[in-house]
């Protein structure tokens, strides 16, 4: 291995690491800032509730069973919006029709309710792909759905990506890691997420050149070889 081939797998150890790290910050914040809307909708609910039974009471007292009731249904409305999900659940299927600016977004929820069905490395991959993709979100904003490089970006995220990873699923837990021609479906799955991560990279940086036309007329497709 020569010095530059040394540099070059140095960099890319950096950059994955990068990419770990921010994959992670980004985890983070999202269950604050979730964490952070169910306790506002709680208190909100609270609030409500009391105001509620206060106004009731100027006409009706309660008591002290009254009371109680009242506690009890704060309670549980705590209780709820503090467990139950704020998010929608995103299936695949509504990616191929949600707004350009919206897809990354969306696809990134969608990876997430996917990820615990997948192994280790290609959880890693699918974070760094949630990476590139809250990168691209503010690119595609600009981006007219009219034109033909909109339909390439939605053609692998919307399309390609879901499409791989719900193929990879069915294929039997026992047979994954079993080499079929060489290859398992494990390191098919991540040699195709390697793939759209490298095809989002370069999406990203022709959209950011004004580049459209190459992005158009690239015409790439993955070849989702673990299909055979």
């Amino acid at each position: 291995m020569t010095d530059v081939d040394r540099q070059v797998a140095r960099a890319g150890e950096v950059l994955d690491r990068t990419r770990a790290t921010r994959a992670l910050q980004r985890g983070r914040r999202r269950a604050a800032t979730s964490i952070a809307r169910r306790i506002g909708y709680a208190a909100a609910a609270d609030l409500a509730i009391l105001v509620a039974a206060i106004t009731i009471g100027w006409f009706m007292p309660l008591g002290m069973g009254g009371a109680l009731i009242v506690f009890a249904i704060m309670a549980i409305a705590t209780a709820t919006l503090l467990l139950a999900s704020l998010t929608p659940q995103v299936r695949a299927e509504q990616l191929s029709a949600v707004p350009l600016k919206a897809l990354p977004l969306m696809t990134e929820q969608w990876l997430d309710t996917q990820r615990a069905l997948l192994p280790a490395p290609a959880q890693s991959l699918v974070d760094g792909i949630g990476v590139r993709l809250e990168a691209l979100a503010p690119q595609l904003a600009t981006l007219d759905e009219q034109q033909p490089a909109a339909a390439e970006v939605r053609k692998l995220v919307a399309e390609q990506l879901p499409e791989l990873i719900r193929d990879y699923a069915k294929v039997p837990v026992g047979l994954r890691s079993v080499e079929r021609n060489g290859r398992t479906p494990d390191a098919q799955l991540a040699d195709a997420l390697k793939l759209i991560d490298q095809e989002i990279s370069e999406m990203s940086t022709q959209i950011a050149q004004g580049d459209l036309d190459l992005l158009e007329t690239r015409g790439r497709f993955l070849e989702i070889k673990y299909r055979d």
